[in-house]
């Protein structure tokens, strides 16, 4: 009965400290290819609906994206995966074809050039 009890209390702390090492909350900043108000409006609108994120913001001057999330309720790699999605580059990650053949002609890549 005491090993069983001793197996239970190990289980239980293990679990307690690994639960601890996650943070609650992250923040990061990720470089895209939004080029102007409607690509923001665009993602911004996506990510804010998304389950897990708590904000997004997008500086259209940098093209820097900070979106603040749960990680135990989306990744990195699912947040950047929306936004690829949507059409647009985001850090290493290159835009979905489909997303981006999709966004109005002056979003798609050079739109703005024209």
């Amino acid at each position: 009965m005491k090993t069983v009890l001793l197996i239970a209390f190990t289980f239980v702390a293990m679990n307690f400290a690994s639960a601890q090492k996650q943070p609650k909350t992250m923040e990061v900043s990720l470089q895209t290819t939004a080029q102007c108000g409607d690509c923001k409006e665009r993602i911004e609108e996506k990510l804010n609906y998304t389950k897990g994120v708590i904000y997004s913001e997008l500086d259209n001057r940098t093209k820097i994206l900070t979106v603040k999330f749960k990680p135990a309720k989306i990744s990195l790699e699912e947040v950047k995966t929306v936004v690829s999605n949507i059409g647009y580059d985001i850090d290493d990650m290159k835009a979905n074809p489909e997303g981006q053949s999709k966004l109005p002609e002056c979003c798609q890549p050079g739109g703005h050039d024209k």
